[in-house]
């Protein structure tokens, strides 16, 4: 049995040796914390057995355990520029048995590995049964509080935002209904595009009813006055999105 409370509370003690001054380990506290019940939300509704919604729930919380050591050691929260937080959650799981403060079970830590190091990669590597089951509701659920958090908590500078311009080769990728892949030199704007994107990498219906009921894209883009050219290529992504997602 997966015993999520002392997971929780395991979770909570781990975090509190970081810097809770720094609004960037705080925020991935919250992060982690909401990811966690969407989980748990996503597994409820596609009718999962109470073992498997468990366990998506646990990965939900520890998907992003590396973020914490990432922002000590590198000062970043950006792979490209430091690790891949993916793979070093795995390993950091591994060390010592580190796993094992939250969840006694070892038959369950393969499909927990997997899916976590998969969470933030561009595409799922070859996997099958509850493996892919278990990345698939992690890589919906840490998109959609992407989705939040760019609506409700965007920490971005209002004006880099709105002074910034979309590139070519984003809107290019997202006239081709396809998750954009980053690039290394994205403007602030650029991150808002990308983020829409996310809705054709979904796996769940369930996910895209949610970030179509919540109104996430409007609500990341309203924050910001653009200029006219800016403003044009922004209501023309809205659109393109909700048509998206109206069939859903």
């Amino acid at each position: 049995m997966i015993n999520l409370e002392k997971a929780k509370e395991e979770f909570i003690k781990y975090t509190s040796n970081y810097d809770l001054t720094d609004y960037n380990i705080t925020r991935k506290i919250q992060h982690s914390l909401r990811v966690m019940e969407i989980s748990r939300k996503i597994a409820q509704t596609l009718n999962l057995k109470k073992e498997q919604t468990d366990l998506a729930t646990l990965i939900g919380l520890l998907h992003d355990i590396a973020r914490f050591e990432q922002r000590k050691r590198y000062g970043t929260y950006y792979d490209k520029k430091s690790i891949d937080h993916g793979d070093f959650a795995v390993k950091l799981l591994e060390e010592n048995d580190f796993i094992r403060n939250f969840i006694e079970e070892k038959n369950y830590d393969e499909i927990i590995k997997l899916a976590i190091k998969n969470h933030n990669k561009y595409e799922i590597e070859s996997l099958d049964g509850e493996e892919l089951l278990q990345a698939k509701i992690i890589k919906d659920s840490d998109k959609i509080d992407i989705f939040y958090q760019l609506a409700y908590q965007f920490a971005k500078n209002k004006n880099e935002v709105e002074n910034s311009e979309i590139s070519e080769d984003y809107i290019n990728q997202l006239k081709q209904e396809k998750c954009i892949y980053r690039s290394i030199d994205e403007s602030a704007i650029d991150e808002l595009v990308l983020i829409t994107s996310f809705i054709y990498d979904i796996n769940f219906e369930v996910s895209l009813k949610i970030i179509k009921e919540e109104k996430y894209i409007e609500k990341m883009f309203e924050q910001f006055e653009f200029n006219e050219k800016t403003k044009k290529q922004v209501d023309e992504i809205i659109e393109s999105a909700n048509n998206f997602l109206s069939k859903y």
